[in-house]
């Protein structure tokens, strides 16, 4: 693409992200390419394109592997917004381009014949020394979009680097200003920084930037609150939640989130009694943790797995005591791949012992499907043929045949109507 470009006389550079990834040794994740061709040149050049972004000079060019978006180079006026410039020019220059990119790594071009870099502000540099620095003024860069702060976390933590002091020192002065930005920007942002990679590094920067008291001031909460030591010898729940992220690798959203917000209760429920307890803290936990993901504007999906997540975290320390349908419902929660990790991040990141979670997998294998979720015995018309009428006890009946029948009482639906007519006259 970039030498289709190139061929007709125009400049086309790979830029931004790409670059950065390709300096480092990674596989990029996609390719953008700059040149100072107009959006309608580019789409003469490629018919299967699309303009995306006609304010900006941005097409989107469909190949046979991946799209690509291909932007003419461009200088942005002032963002009276916090997020986007109030007038862009299109302008020829790559220099001029690279002045309005928000960090030093990412505002490096790549000539994609030669492999020369243009780099304008000491990008090579930064990423030799692992640094996240801002391209040109700090301040001027997270005034124009505020979700830049987010970004430099979240690149800081993927990448392993330190946020320059400078930087850094921007994003404490700019960090009451995220509250600017919408709730959704701020929630994609988040899931990035818990899922690609050092989220407990991220969640430190936040912290460390006073961005954590910003979005998350019940995560801030988190910090100082013990634990009882026999239990937690790691440490506060800050700690304890930190060493949690740690064990996780490539973790789904919602995993993420419930490792987050697991014990979200504890510092309401805090108590010295004859010992640190947090009785309620579950109750607290899934209250609470719904206020954050609704003010975070998340789908109710993913709010009812992470709810799940937090509100079951507890029942594994009783699985051994459980009855045979109680486990069986337990195991048979949906994702109940994730409730696991969970826990076995729970264990790791406290006192170490895995003798429930490997009782919780050996039992899963053992059940299969048909065990755990055995067709039912009778339904709410057998009921109704029996001469019961229909309203809530019809539900209580047949969950009770349910539990029976996954506790082994029950075999046969002539036996499940003798017993629920023992049961119920």
């Amino acid at each position: 693409m970039a030498r289709a470009l190139r061929a007709l006389g125009f400049q086309a550079y790979f830029v931004g992200g790409c670059v950065r990834d390709l300096l480092l040794s990674r596989e990029p994740q996609d390719y953008d390419v700059a040149t100072d061709a107009r959006p309608g040149d580019v789409q003469a050049l490629f018919p299967k394109s699309d303009l995306v972004g006609a304010h900006f000079g941005v097409v989107l060019v469909k190949e046979a592997v991946q799209a690509v978006e291909v932007a003419t180079f461009r200088a942005d006026g002032g963002y009276r917004d916090g997020r986007r410039p109030d007038e862009v020019r299109l302008v020829q220059n790559p220099r001029e381009d690279a002045q309005r990119r928000d960090f030093t790594i990412n505002a490096m071009f790549m000539d994609p014949v030669s492999g020369e870099v243009l780099d304008f502000f000491g990008g090579r540099a930064d990423l030799r020394a692992g640094i996240v620095r801002a391209a040109g003024d700090p301040r001027q860069r997270f005034a124009e979009d505020h979700l830049r702060m987010l970004r430099a976390v979240r690149f800081a933590a993927r990448l392993g680097f330190a946020v320059e002091p400078g930087t850094m020192e921007a994003m404490r002065a700019e960090a009451a200003s995220i509250a600017r930005i919408s709730a959704e920007r701020v929630r994609d942002e988040l899931n990035r920084i818990l899922t690609e990679g050092g989220a407990s590094r991220g969640l430190r920067l936040l912290d460390e930037s006073g961005l954590l008291a910003e979005v998350f001031p019940e995560v801030k909460a988190l910090q100082g609150v013990e634990q009882p030591p026999e239990f937690h010898p790691e440490g506060d729940v800050w700690t304890h939640t930190l060493l949690m992220l740690d064990q996780l690798e490539q973790p789904s959203v919602t995993l993420a989130w419930g490792v987050l917000l697991h014990d979200i209760g504890k510092p309401a429920t805090f108590a010295r009694l004859d010992r640190i307890r947090f009785n309620g803290h579950v109750d607290a936990g899934v209250q609470i943790a719904r206020e954050i993901l609704s003010r975070l504007k998340f789908s109710n999906d993913d709010q009812e797995r992470v709810l799940a997540l937090v509100r079951n975290h507890m029942r594994f320390g009783d699985i051994r005591r459980m009855k045979e349908s109680t486990l069986k419902r337990f195991l048979r929660l949906p994702g109940f791949d994730e409730h696991l990790e969970l826990h076995r991040a729970d264990c790791l990141g406290s006192h170490g012992h895995l003798d429930n979670w490997e009782y919780a997998r050996e039992r899963l294998a053992d059940a299969p499907e048909e065990v755990l979720r055995p067709p039912r015995l009778l339904t709410g018309r057998d009921l109704l043929a029996m001469g019961y009428a229909a309203g809530p006890l019809l539900r209580e009946i047949l969950e009770a045949v349910e539990t029976a029948q996954l506790d082994g009482e029950l075999r046969t639906a002539e036996d499940a109507r003798e017993w629920v007519r023992a049961r119920w006259s």
